[in-house]
Formats: C-alpha cells, structure tokens, sequence
C-alpha cells in the first residue's frame, strides 16, 4: 500500500532535517515515493510504501516529532495518477 503523511509544520529546521535521517532510516521494505512541501516550508506531503501505517507513524513521531502534526492515510490507489504499482 501507499501511506500518506500530510503534516502541518511548525519548527521548519526541526522537521525537514528529522525527514533527512528518517529518509536513511525507514521500515524495511519500505519505499519512499515522493516527499514535497508548499513553497513556505509549512505543509508537507509524503508519499511512502510499505505495508503497515502504524510503522510509517512510529518512525515519523521518533524522528519529527513535535514539529509537526502529520496524518496519515492509506493512499486510493485504484483512482491515483500515476503513484505506480
């Protein structure tokens, strides 16, 4: 599956340089597809696969923290454009 994370940000340096080790650092098997944020630094869209939500919250909470408030959804992938198999 495709995990979603949005998060709202609110310590810029805190949290883009926490997604840098968590990028080194993720579930095994798990595969980062897409990280972007809007051109303030405030709103961030990741895009990951793996098969458990539950191990994408625990590895973003240790590694980003309070720095921001992320939610997370299991992508639709039947109806995304161009997300892949």
């Amino acid at each position: 599956m495709h995990v979603l994370a949005i998060s709202t940000v609110s310590d810029g340096d805190r949290f883009w340089s926490g997604l840098k080790k968590l990028y080194s650092r993720l579930p095994a098997g798990a595969t980062w597809v897409l990280a972007l944020a809007d051109t303030g630094g405030v709103r961030a869209v990741n895009v990951i696969r793996h098969d458990s939500i539950d191990e994408i919250r625990a590895v973003f909470d240790e590694h980003v923290g309070s720095s921001a408030v992320t939610e997370y959804f299991e992508a639709d992938a039947a109806n995304a454009v161009g997300l892949g198999k």
